[in-house]
């Protein structure tokens, strides 16, 4: 299930959800290295020089934060959606590091147009 921030358990009853989303809080029960999808607002994009060519996202769902890593393979299939992109669907491989808990990106998308579909129904 996949949730947005403030909103009440009416209102998140109505929203369109991506698919089999992993809420945050729940990735730290999730076995080392399982397929697994998240989804949730992009916060933070970070590309330090240091890292040779790494892409660090945290996603941000009402449960919590999801730390995203992306080689550069896959960020050059998905550039647009992760330079551009609001609300994001990850999937991959969860990978549990001491009490770091990430996922590496295999496919990425861009679900942003769904935070559109929010407002429009809101001001109906």
């Amino acid at each position: 299930m996949f949730y947005i921030c403030s909103m009440s358990y009416e209102e998140l009853y109505n929203w369109p959800k991506p698919p089999s989303a992993c809420p945050a809080n729940m990735l730290k029960k999730a076995a080392h290295l399982t397929p697994i999808c998240v989804a949730g607002l992009v916060i933070l994009r970070q590309r330090p020089g240091t890292a040779k060519g790494v892409i660090f996202l945290t996603l941000e769902d009402e449960t919590g934060y999801a730390n995203i890593i992306i080689w550069r393979k896959v960020y050059e299939k998905n550039r647009r959606a992760i330079i551009s992109g609001r609300l994001l669907r990850i999937t991959g491989k969860l990978q549990h590091e001491g009490d770091t808990t990430h996922v590496v990106a295999e496919k990425i998308e861009d679900i942003s147009d769904l935070l559109d579909k929010l407002i429009f129904s809101k001001s109906q």
